[in-house]
């Protein structure tokens, strides 16, 4: 029970495939205490995963380009738990011109969209919490290694480095008061958000192959138990790093030809 008594927010739960859920599900069973959030039309599908989870919890509302939002989720929470002790940053989106290909041809709005929402929203879900961290905390958001270019994946991958500077800066500017901050570089896992990128069942095929671990894109329980880890206490010397939760791909030049 290594979240005994944590207050966790987790944010993008669409569905039970999401990892995000998987967080959210392993971190009750480690004695979380847990809020959703969700917005918009998709808010209904977090509410419909919420059920599914041991202990359902509220799915409250939050659109992290919104300033309003965030400051009425700061509110909320403090009315709710007076304090928050970790957070799951799980979100992420570029629109369909900024990513299969195009990288060249991807307009400028398209790209800004994917940054505010892919990157500059960890900062802003920080800031919204950080008064209600006053004691500690841990803040942990998902990664894609951002240290090469990988088909298709444009300018989501330009926001996931950015993604990865921005931890890099709050690391250092919330470690003076106790919050950690660190990001999961994961492999492939099938999730809704992953389905609209070309060629990503290309990814999830080789990884398996070059992964020394091996890698399977179904089961995002590999990655939950690392966020576990992140939230907990055992990580409390723990901040500004990303951990590669991928079998091993990351370090891996080249695969062995095959037997």
């Amino acid at each position: 029970m290594i979240l005994e008594g944590k207050r966790i927010l987790v944010t993008g739960v669409v569905n039970r495939r999401s990892i995000a859920f998987a967080i959210a599900e392993r971190a009750q069973a480690e004695g979380a205490e847990i809020l959703l959030t969700s917005f918009g039309r998709i808010k209904r599908m977090t509410e419909r995963a919420a059920t599914r989870l041991p202990s359902p919890p509220e799915v409250l509302e939050l659109d992290v380009n919104d300033d309003d939002n965030l400051l009425a989720l700061r509110e909320e929470l403090s009315s709710r738990w007076g304090g928050v002790d970790g957070a799951v940053h799980a979100i992420a989106f570029a629109p369909a011109d900024a990513l299969g290909g195009n990288f060249i041809g991807t307009p400028r709005a398209s790209a800004a969209t994917a940054f505010e929402t892919s990157a500059y929203s960890f900062k802003g879900l920080a800031e919204s919490l950080a008064p209600l961290m006053s004691e500690g905390g841990s803040l942990v958001g998902l990664d894609f290694d951002a240290t090469v270019a990988w088909p298709s994946y444009d300018w989501m991958g330009v926001s996931k480095a950015a993604l990865e500077s921005v931890s890099r800066y709050l690391a250092r500017d919330m470690g003076a008061s106790g919050v950690r901050v660190n990001l999961i570089a994961a492999g492939p896992v099938r999730t809704a958000a992953a389905s609209g990128i070309a060629g990503f069942d290309d990814l999830c095929t080789l990884w398996p192959e070059q992964a020394p671990l091996g890698w399977d894109a179904d089961d995002p329980t590999p990655i939950a138990d690392a966020a576990l880890f992140l939230l907990s206490d055992l990580a409390r010397g723990t901040t500004g790093e990303i951990l590669h939760v991928d079998g091993g791909l990351h370090a891996i030049g080249a695969a062995p030809p095959a037997p």
